[in-house]
């Protein structure tokens, strides 16, 4: 009965993951060409304390292929306790504060962005990340060549060595490869801020945050998940290797423990039901998984099943990982390893996250 109910969840979870990699297929790469720039795009950075930061993001700007009068940059400082100032800009940039009225800085700092941007479509990205020179040129191609009020794309983490730096990236390869396929099969629930785009007035036909005020995350999948509920149609992915930001990956494994917990809080406000039953499940075969070693362990369960289900739960997250590295052109490192610690680590950020607190850049946040 034990068995059957294990291999029940296991099954669950092969369907969904098969799901996830049949849409990743579906999903066709977006390829460069010559076009007239007709978008103008206001970048939007919300920073608290990213001086480090700050000189690579800004070159990386300096250097975008587009041209200058369709681009400005806001940097919005949510009560940084570093002092920051911009000596020279390409592009027309502002820095502004914040101005706090929810639970969530990250939002309240995109809001006070939004209502003083001059041009119509609005793009964020972090403090710590890198762009590339024609980020912008692929974006306004894709726009224009499709109907669309906001656009989600990808993100990777700088390559770094150790195996910290390799869990976590195979992780967050994951997390890509789910959001590809998840749009691949009609069923987007998840992007990340730091390359994400839509249109200004679509933002306002949307309410912007409002509904999702008191979770302190979530300026991302919220208001991804709010505009598929409105109009799915408005909503694309652009898959093209041009468009991907990098990002730096966390120093320490407590920060990386509580980066996750902050993102996995947000699952259930999720207003997406595939969002939400996605997110059971992986939790549910990371569980059964658990069981299962502890049931082998003990001899509770035969080790020729133990192995088929491991062996299975490998495969099937193993491809979806793989067909994302592809894409990115990252590198798959510590596989194994990373893959046995993987089920402890998700389920602690899962558990943890219903009942527990988070840090995030030096302040403290409750569920």
């Amino acid at each position: 009965m034990l068995e059957l109910i294990l291999g029940t969840v296991f099954l669950i979870y092969l369907l969904f993951i098969g799901q996830l990699i049949y849409g990743f297929n579906r999903m066709k790469r977006f390829s460069k060409k010559e076009f007239t720039p007709k978008t103008s795009f206001t970048i939007v950075v919300p920073f608290r304390n990213e001086k480090e930061n700050f000189p690579n993001l800004l070159h990386s700007i300096s250097l975008l292929n587009y041209p200058k009068e369709l681009v400005e940059v806001i940097l919005v400082d949510d009560e940084s306790e570093e002092v920051f100032s911009v000596q020279h800009s390409v592009f027309s940039l502002k820095v502004i504060k914040n101005e706090r009225k929810s639970n969530s800085p990250k939002k309240d700092a995109i809001e006070t962005a939004i209502q003083i941007a001059k041009n119509d479509w609005i793009i964020t990205t972090d403090a710590d990340c890198l762009v590339q020179k024609d980020w912008l040129t692929i974006y306004d191609q894709y726009i224009q060549e499709n109907e669309v009020e906001m656009v989600a794309s990808g993100v990777c983490y700088i390559p770094k060595n150790g195996f910290l730096c390799a869990f976590q990236n195979l992780d967050f390869l994951s997390l890509q490869g789910a959001t590809i396929g998840s749009f691949g099969i009609n069923q987007p629930f998840m992007c990340n801020g730091a390359n994400f785009a839509y249109s200004k007035q679509f933002f306002k036909e949307l309410n912007g945050f409002q509904g999702n005020e008191t979770i302190a995350s979530g300026d991302d999948v919220f208001l991804l998940q709010k505009a598929v509920s409105v109009a799915p149609e408005k909503v694309g992915f652009l898959l093209a290797k041009e468009s991907i930001v990098a990002t730096k990956p966390v120093a320490t494994w407590s920060e990386l423990f509580q980066q996750r917990v902050r993102w996995a809080s947000k699952s259930t406000g999720y207003s997406s039901l595939y969002g939400k039953l996605l997110a059971l499940v992986v939790f549910g075969g990371n569980l059964a998984w658990i069981v299962s070693f502890i049931l082998w362990l003990i001899g509770f369960l035969d080790q020729n099943i133990f192995m088929l289900f491991v062996a299975l739960k490998f495969l099937i997250d193993f491809i979806l990982i793989y067909k994302t590295v592809s894409f990115f052109e990252s590198k798959l490192q510590y596989v194994l390893a990373s893959s046995l610690l993987y089920p402890f680590f998700s389920i602690s950020v899962a558990v943890y996250s219903l009942f527990g607190k988070y840090s995030w850049k030096g302040r403290n946040f409750k569920k």
